[in-house]
C-alpha cells in the first residue's frame, strides 16, 4: 500500500467546508477540470455521518465529438442535469449502481466529469460498513463503489457541489504526485473507447483497473 495514498488529512470537517471547490472552478473544459479534480477531495455529509476521499481517478465527457457523452444524441430527462451550470452533480444510476459526475464548461455547453476512484481519508468505519468490505483498496476503487461507501445516490442529483451535502474541497498537498492518461473504460466501439480521456495517479493502488493493461493496450 502506497502510504502517501492513505494520508489524513490535516484538518476537520468544518476545515473541509471552508476549502470547498468555488463553481468558476468547474467552468472551464472538461479535460482541464477532470485533471484538475485529482487530488481534490469528494465529502459526503449524511446523518450517519461524513465520508470523504481523495479523487484519483476521473473520465473527462466532452460537449462535442465525444459520442461516449450522453449529451451526444441530445436532451433526455435524465441527462438534462448537463446543461445545467458548472458544479453541478449529476448522479445517475446504471447497472443498479450510482454514478457522479461533475458538469463542467459554461451553462448550456452540456459536458461533464465522472469521478472514478477516491483514495478512502475520513468515514472509514461508515465506508467499510456500507461496503461490506474491510480492504482499503476495496471500498472506493471505482465509481459504483464510491458512492456506495459515500452515501451517494440520486437525491443528490441536481446538487450543486459547493453547496453541501455533497461536495468538493481542496486537496492536501498531494497534488504533485504523478499523473497518467488512458483511453476511457467499458465504452464500446464507436463510443469514443479512442479517446485519452482518463486521468489517474499513477502511484495509486486505489484506481478502479490494472494501469498497465490500459496504458499498454
Amino acid at each position: 500500500m502506497t502510504e502517501i495514498g492513505f494520508q489524513m488529512p490535516k484538518s476537520d470537517v468544518a476545515e473541509l467546508r471552508r476549502r470547498i471547490v468555488p463553481a468558476s472552478f468547474y467552468a472551464r473544459p472538461a479535460e482541464v477540470v477532470a485533471k484538475s479534480l485529482l487530488g481534490q477531495m469528494l465529502v459526503k455529509e449524511s446523518p450517519q455521518g461524513v465520508c470523504a476521499g481523495r479523487i484519483v481517478e476521473t473520465e473527462a465527457y466532452l460537449a462535442c465529438g465525444d459520442a461516449g457523452c450522453h449529451a451526444w444524441r441530445g436532451m433526455t430527462a435524465r441527462n438534462s442535469v448537463m446543461w445545467a451550470a458548472p458544479g453541478t452533480a449529476y448522479v445517475y444510476m446504471v447497472h443498479n449502481h450510482c454514478l457522479i459526475n461533475a458538469v463542467t464548461g459554461p451553462l448550456n455547453f452540456a459536458e461533464a466529469v465522472l469521478i472514478r476512484a477516491l483514495e478512502p481519508v475520513l468515514g472509514l468505519e461508515l465506508m467499510r460498513r456500507r461496503r461490506q468490505r474491510e480492504r482499503l483498496e476495496d471500498l472506493t476503487s471505482g465509481p459504483g463503489k464510491l458512492t456506495e461507501a459515500l452515501g451517494i445516490d440520486l437525491r443528490d442529483n441536481r446538487l450543486m457541489l459547493g453547496q453541501g451535502p455533497v461536495f468538493m474541497a481542496r486537496g492536501d498537498g498531494n497534488e504533485a504526485r504523478p499523473i497518467a492518461t488512458s483511453t476511457r473504460i467499458g465504452l464500446s466501439e464507436g463510443r469514443g473507447e479512442d479517446l485519452p480521456l482518463r486521468y489517474y495517479y499513477a502511484d495509486s493502488d486505489c484506481v478502479s483497473v490494472n494501469r498497465k493493461a490500459i496504458d499498454e493496450g
